[in-house]
């Protein structure tokens, strides 16, 4: 059976994280995954291009040969490129982390986006923004990078990476109604912020449900 559900990813460690994820929610669905480090790599370097949109489209439609009704793009940094990407095509295209704004946006309060990586920070805020929009309100964000962080990432200690995205957190949550995690590697950081009085929200479990919703509205 052809899989009719894919992802984009832009780091290896993901596949598991969502293959578990779907697994959960639906284990008889066929899943494939698609790693392109490099479209992360491009957008670190190079920013938002016409050259990068190229790309990933490119690669979101590779995702989707198989015969995948929907393609979801998990990185926060390229989203903005691949939320469109199926349009007038046989698929539908998604970004994680939408639902996961339009819950934040719904909360009313002032929103605090942290991310690890720099060039998180516009598309994230960008993907909030446009929430608001469709909400018809307006929402103050504030942004903040968490420094030292993806390194740590990069080098695979991610237990450490999590505490090291908890820790900059916790310094930064005052007068805040809810807390943005911009990206969906940083998701395990929030049960170490279970402590805190303002909602810590990740993109992985939200989304991989608005992916299975757009499959099965009955599921």
């Amino acid at each position: 059976m052809n899989p009719t559900l894919a992802f984009l990813h832009t780091a290896e460690i993901h596949v598991q994280t969502f293959s578990t994820l779907v697994t959960s929610m639906r284990p008889d669905l066929p899943v494939r995954h698609v790693v392109r480090a490099d479209l992360l790599a491009d957008a670190q370097q190079h920013g938002s291009t016409p050259e990068l949109e190229l790309a990933v489209t490119s690669a979101m439609n590779t995702a989707a040969d198989t015969g995948a009704k929907v393609v979801v793009c998990t990185c926060s940094s390229i989203g903005g490129h691949a939320e469109n990407a199926g349009t007038g095509k046989h698929y539908t295209s998604m970004r994680i982390d939408r639902a996961m704004a339009d819950r934040a946006v719904g909360s009313g309060g002032p929103i605090l986006v942290a991310a690890a990586l720099e060039s998180t920070l516009t598309p994230t805020r960008e993907l909030l923004q446009s929430s608001a929009d469709n909400f018809g309100i307006s929402v103050p964000i504030d942004t903040f990078v968490i420094e030292d962080a993806w390194s740590l990432f990069e080098r695979g200690s991610v237990d450490a990476y999590y505490q090291c995205v908890a820790d900059g957190i916790l310094k930064h949550t005052a007068d805040y109604a809810v807390v943005v995690l911009a990206q969906a590697s940083m998701a395990p950081a929030s049960t170490l912020c279970s402590a805190l009085p303002v909602e810590v929200l990740s993109s992985p479990k939200t989304g991989v449900a608005a992916a299975l919703a757009q499959i099965d509205p009955r599921a």
